[in-house]
């Protein structure tokens, strides 16, 4: 799978990127069915402590597009959460191809 990575505001990190490839090619395993996926990694300037780093992911599968965020105090935390959120959305989406 053709995985691209996007930062803004964060410094490139191939540990971070090894960490979601990891992820996404566990779900590739397990649903065919997914073209490609966008990976954005961004700092936001907040207040609280509890929120500041984000990581979106966007998968495109055919006929839609899957898409997940996450605001945590670390990115490692955000892209357990996003990819926690695209697999559970991946998984509504392959139901609903096999009613058909």
């Amino acid at each position: 799978m053709n995985i691209n990575f996007e930062y803004k505001d964060v410094s490139a990190s191939k540990r971070l990127e090894n960490m979601v490839s990891e992820k996404l090619d566990k779900l590739e395993d397990k649903y065919d069915f997914i073209v490609n996926s966008d990976v954005y990694f961004k700092k936001e300037n907040t207040s609280s402590p509890e929120t500041g780093l984000i990581c979106e992911i966007r998968i495109n599968v055919p006929g839609s597009t899957i898409f997940a965020a996450s605001n945590s105090p670390s990115l490692e935390a955000s892209i357990a959460k996003a990819s926690s959120d695209v697999k559970s959305q991946l998984q509504r989406k392959k139901e609903k191809m096999q009613m058909h």
